[in-house]
């Protein structure tokens, strides 16, 4: 183009090195396996990802991790120059419960000069199940009524049982080991013991998934929500109830209630998939499949009190019969007031609006307590006790 042959004489080798190299280049067979060392994990522990790569040439690897699988290293991509089968360990930590992928990654191959490159990727298979870590709760709220098959709740009639209710006459066809001698040699006739039996519950979680309020790049509202349900469901479960769930939001998914090990993992299975879907129908309680709810059933409602159409619906089912308990995973701390007058006001009235909410529940009887980030489960359940308690008192 210039004129000058002598140019063109000393770029022809170089061309024609391309020209070899490009003749030469041929898509590189590279493998990559992956494999974890479990498939089931806890917030806060630590998994290893064992990574096997075979081929030939210069291999770049991302491992595409998800934001809640924290590598230990803070390395997520690697180089290697592969003759022979290498094999890579990467630790990460389990942030926040979930279901995740971790063997997708993006493989990137060289020939041997340099002058091409491929690039594929790997579709995730592999599925990581991280667990809540539950809330220590020893002993969970009792419900007001129980069931017939036996248990670990004292029921409120007279039956056989270990704990002490009353005594009574002698009647014809009582057990003599059920004489109180004691108060027999007092009175002078015959009395016997009457006990409470041991019976279970039927108990229904309900987790308003709605709407939640939560900081970007933390939890919120549902994480809570989600141990807390958790923590309940393994608590009534070993205490021989029969424990349900009911998600309750843009999308509804529900378990009968059903008691034993193999309910626990269906519980914790469908927790995992919780998630929040928006959705502006508005939903009620007709939806609700009826053996979902079965009759004296104690429902926990675990909800952020953000969406009117929860709150109706657990109304409803107080209004229904059902013993209702409330617990509000409560949306101010993570709520900030800006700065200036009319902010600061209307901060204020939406406080004064959730207390009315409030009052709305103990209008109808339906205790409800307030849980904040760092509170633990126990204090809370102890809290809906002692209101139960002073409710009780004052009706009589």
């Amino acid at each position: 183009m210039l004129g000058r042959p002598e140019l063109a004489a000393l770029g022809a080798p170089f061309a024609a090195l391309v020209a070899l190299g490009l003749s030469l280049a041929r898509e590189p067979d590279v493998d990559v396996d992956v494999d974890l060392d479990r498939v089931r994990a806890l917030e806060g522990d630590e998994v290893e990802l064992t990574v096997t790569l075979r081929g030939e040439g210069l291999v770049e690897l991302a491992l595409a991790l998800p934001r809640e699988i924290e590598p230990i290293d803070g390395m997520s991509a690697f180089a290697f120059r592969l003759g022979r089968p290498e094999t890579l360990r990467v630790r990460a930590r389990c942030a926040r419960w979930g279901v995740y992928a971790l063997d997708e990654a993006t493989v990137r191959a060289h020939d041997r000069f340099g002058l091409c490159t491929w690039e594929g990727r790997r579709a995730g298979q592999l599925r990581l199940k991280v667990f809540p870590r539950p809330e220590l709760l020893r002993d969970p709220l009792a419900p007001l009524e129980t069931q017939a098959t036996g248990g670990n709740h004292v029921a409120r009639a007279a039956g056989d049982g270990i704990e002490f209710a009353d005594l009574r006459a002698y009647a014809p066809g009582d057990r003599v080991r059920a004489i109180n001698w004691r108060a027999t040699a007092r009175r002078g006739e015959l009395w016997v013991n009457q006990m409470h039996p041991e019976r279970n519950a039927d108990v229904v979680l309900f987790l308003d998934t709605f709407t939640e309020a939560a900081r970007y790049g933390a939890g919120g509202t549902l994480d809570y929500g989600v141990r807390a349900a958790a923590a309940l469901a393994a608590q009534y479960l070993e205490h021989r109830d029969r424990v349900g769930l009911v998600s309750f939001g843009g999308i509804l998914n529900w378990l009968v209630p059903a008691s034993g090990i193999v309910q626990r993992y269906r519980i914790v299975d469908a927790l995992l998939d919780t998630e929040i879907v928006l959705n502006y129908a508005w939903k009620d309680v007709e939806i609700i499949p009826r053996g979902t709810l079965p009759p004296k059933a104690l429902v926990l409602a675990l909800t952020p009190l953000l969406d009117e159409r929860a709150v109706a619906t657990l109304l409803d089912l107080r209004a229904r019969g059902f013993d209702l308990t409330v617990i509000e995973i409560s949306p101010v701390p993570y709520v900030t007031a800006a700065p200036g007058r009319a902010e600061a006001v209307a901060y204020r009235l939406w406080l004064m609006r959730r207390e009315v909410l409030r009052s709305r529940f103990r209008r109808v009887g339906v205790p409800i307590v307030e849980w904040r980030e760092g509170t633990p489960a126990a204090a809370v359940v102890e809290e809906v006790r002692a209101w139960r308690r002073v409710h009780r008192f004052a009706r009589g």
